[in-house]
């Protein structure tokens, strides 16, 4: 087998979009979807491996910025696109692709790697930790009495078209960007995401419908969402699909959510991604009615350990000496000091005795603090070396609020 992996080009895009098609199972995107995919791609990111005049590997990245505990944006490369048709696979091409990515995020001097993942098991070997979680539920909005906060009455709710309420909908989405890790600072053309609705996709839901919030005429809060109808012997069994819910405060959150349990014919909302602290579940009489359930969603690799370490805050003082492995970017590998605290932090190559012991993996994982450093001790992934040293870092890379990624890429 000869190939060759080489960037994309313009006149290249097609045939490295019709490969992905191939990989994700065949079936084409809707027009509406494949040309804002277009229309966002950033082709000198992208690149596929060639087997003669066919591609038969594809990657890619976007830029984005993400939020980390305390606030900062990290730039990131946002991995997407990876796949390798099936008369390709275990013959090294996904390998050398990952490589390859790797090497361009260090040369752009981004500190972070992140991607959502179709085949999870893939990617922890390139160094990619599970990072945050997506909590999914359908609410029971039968026997749940609709949430109600002191103040919802003072909300005033409009029903207006997505489209026209988009600048709206990105101020607030843009005021929570800085408030909880995980979450993305949207590059230009990213703010339509949310605003895809091909018919094709709908899978009987109705159009996608978009409710605002506002106090004093300000808008504080959003809703999109579809209504999927149904109907048994005993009458309506609607579904409210709901896509995004964003709030800038809990009274706010409280009536939107009222909002959507009073939606006509329906009987339940079910929705994909939410943060595991989700306040709604606080705000109803029984979780049970909200069916919750919990996977994993982003997995975040540090490129640059140093830079990235050093970019975020700590919930409580940290000093400790890291042994590091990474096999893919040689130049993390080794022992860093990290010091910081709630205002800031230092992260420096060092001779100093290593006092926790882990690969790029868990540093992965525990970076956005939604998974802890003695939990990945318990699975035999983080060795402590000098007693103490675990439950010191396991409690300063925490974060409150739970890190959370808005919507996948």
């Amino acid at each position: 087998m000869t190939t060759e992996l080489r960037p994309l080009q313009e006149s290249d895009w097609d045939a490295w979009f019709n490969n992905l098609d191939v990989v994700f199972g065949g079936v084409p995107d809707a027009p509406e979807r494949r040309a804002w995919w277009r229309a966002v791609t950033e082709v000198p990111r992208k690149f596929a491996v060639w087997d003669g005049d066919g591609v038969v590997g594809a990657a890619g990245a976007f830029s984005f910025g993400v939020t980390v505990p305390g606030g900062a944006e990290v730039a990131t490369a946002g991995v997407t696109a990876v796949g390798v048709l099936p008369t390709h696979r275990r013959r090294g091409v996904l390998t050398s692709m990952m490589r390859h990515q790797l090497a361009d995020v260090h040369e752009r001097g981004e500190a972070l790697a992140a991607l959502t993942a179709t085949e999870p098991a893939i990617y922890g070997r390139f160094g990619y930790g599970v990072a945050t979680q997506d909590l999914r539920m359908a609410v029971d909005t039968v026997r749940l009495a609709a949430p109600d906060l002191p103040g919802v009455d003072g909300v005033r709710l409009r029903l207006v078209d997505p489209q026209a309420a988009l600048a709206e909908c990105e101020r607030v989405y843009a005021q929570l960007v800085p408030t909880r890790p995980g979450m993305l600072a949207r590059r230009p053309g990213w703010e339509r995401h949310g605003l895809l609705d091909p018919p094709e996709e709908r899978s009987g839901a109705g159009q996608l419908q978009c409710v605002l919030a506002e106090v004093d005429g300000e808008v504080r809060g959003y809703a999109r969402y579809a209504v999927k109808p149904d109907w048994d012997y005993g009458g309506p069994r609607g579904t409210v699909l709901l896509r995004q819910i964003d709030a800038l405060d809990p009274v706010v959150y409280a009536a939107l959510w009222r909002y959507l349990f009073g939606i006509d014919l329906t009987a339940s909302v079910v929705v994909r991604s939410r943060p595991v602290d989700d306040p709604l579940l606080h705000l109803v009489a029984d979780q049970r009615r909200c069916d919750v359930g919990v996977r994993e969603a982003l997995f975040v690799r540090p490129v640059e350990v140093g830079a990235a370490l050093a970019a975020r805050t700590y919930r409580t003082p940290v000093d400790v000496v890291l042994e590091v492995e990474d096999d893919f970017c040689p130049w993390n590998a080794g022992r860093w000091r990290l010091s910081g605290d709630a205002t800031g932090a230092r992260c420096e190559r060092t001779t100093d005795p290593a006092e926790l012991a882990l690969s790029v993996r868990e540093l992965g994982s525990a970076y956005l603090g939604g998974t802890a450093l003695s939990v990945l001790a318990g699975a035999g992934r983080v060795r402590e070396l000098r007693p103490g040293a675990l439950a010191a870092s396991s409690l300063a890379f925490g974060s409150d609020p739970a890190p959370w990624l808005p919507h996948n890429f």
